[in-house]
């Protein structure tokens, strides 16, 4: 695929740079539908320009908001501004680990020094309403790790985040957005962020320039975290908390869990200790991480993903309404296997896969981890 940088190092154009900007921020266009537009047509430019067919298509009733080309060109100037840099999947700047995510975003905004992404990492990460305790014990462990060699990854948030962050100032640390890099949230921690990225960290994030975090960013933003380590370790959580949504999602990432015990009088210990019965690794101190999560840098891990081998589309004819209708009474809201939509309609691999990506730009499909797909919710 033209378009797309190798796994090597090669870089993108500018003028590639600003396709690739422009597509994944459209609308309803997230990471897997931005690798099929690639593999399907070649490069941002074509997808760009199929957009509007392939979401009526797909039933949306409206065009999809496109950005143009000098709201795109914008955002890039704000990056370098402030030292920033898009930075795309495959080049040398992206971190490694998290090419091999499942679903890895094609472009991120990095600020910062970048080599702290050569480091191993391990995730640390838990309750805002922190208590004393947690935060020492954050603070020291991220101390400890970093000073063995691994670079500490966290989501800013206050409390447990912060503490993490704070421990690893000294050897690199990695603060991951949930919004704009502009936009660290909460406030108070921007003087923390401006340390990160002077002192050999780095700050993250998938969001646009500008873009206040909401609360639906936030998972996005722990998906991130979980993706950026190789282990994760939960220092208090509540029972219903975020932390335990990256624990989960870390898991499913085939990521190392950890959690450290709490009293089960303390209710900000209530998930950490549910992790534990759950199968989470026990910590009191950073050796039960660095034993765990050493032996795993000698192992050959996966290829990292690639956009340069797009499936053959010309083998099976353009979608019918037909065959759309067969493939939406097949699809419901519980999540499914692609393989499965393809045996049970009889159609060419090819075909299901247009008419999913028809229906992800029209708003109606919701991607799952493990590639596993369903309807909205509004629309069953």
């Amino acid at each position: 695929m033209k378009s797309a940088p190798a796994a090597g190092g090669a870089r993108l154009s500018d003028r590639q740079r600003i396709g690739w900007l422009r597509l994944i921020r459209t609308e309803n266009v997230g990471p897997a539908t931005f690798r099929d537009l690639i593999n399907r047509f070649g490069s941002a430019e074509a997808a760009l320009a199929m957009l509007p067919e392939l979401v009526r298509s797909g039933g949306a009733s409206r065009p999809p908001r496109i950005p143009s080309v000098a709201e795109a060109e914008a955002e890039i100037e704000a990056a370098t501004r402030v030292g920033a840099s898009f930075v795309a999947i495959g080049e040398p700047e992206y971190p490694p680990i998290l090419r091999r995510m499942d679903q890895p975003p094609p472009l991120v905004a990095i600020q910062g020094e970048p080599a702290v992404f050569q480091l191993p990492p391990v995730a640390i990460v838990g309750a805002r309403n922190a208590s004393l305790a947690g935060i020492k014990m954050a603070r020291t462990l991220a101390a400890d790790l970093g000073t063995n060699g691994y670079a500490i990854v966290s989501g800013l948030a206050r409390g447990i985040d912060t503490a993490a962050h704070e421990g690893g100032l000294a050897t690199g640390t990695v603060a991951v957005l949930a919004g704009g890099l502009d936009r660290p949230y909460p406030p108070e921690n921007e003087e923390l962020c401006r340390e990160i990225a002077a002192r050999g960290g780095a700050l993250i994030t998938e969001m646009p320039f500008g873009w206040e975090p909401r609360a639906r960013d936030f998972p996005r933003r722990n998906r991130i975290v979980a993706g950026l380590s190789l282990g994760l370790v939960v220092v208090e959580a509540a029972r219903r908390s975020g932390s335990l949504i990256s624990a989960r999602l870390a898991g499913e990432l085939g990521r190392l869990v950890f959690a450290v015990p709490g009293s089960p009088l303390d209710p900000r210990a209530a998930g950490t200790n549910g992790l534990l019965k759950d199968g989470a690794i026990l910590v009191t101190e950073a050796r039960d991480v660095l034993e765990q999560v050493a032996p795993l840098l000698g192992r050959t891990l996966p290829g990292p993903e690639t956009l340069d081998e797009p499936p053959d589309f010309s083998s099976a004819p353009p979608p019918g309404d037909d065959d759309r209708a067969r493939v939406v009474e097949a699809l419901g809201p519980v999540p499914v296997q692609i393989d499965e939509i393809i045996r049970h309609t009889g159609l060419h691999p090819a075909m299901v896969f247009m008419i999913l990506l028809e229906l992800d730009l029209a708003g109606r499909l919701e991607r799952h981890s493990g590639g596993s797909v369903s309807l909205l919710l509004s629309e069953t």
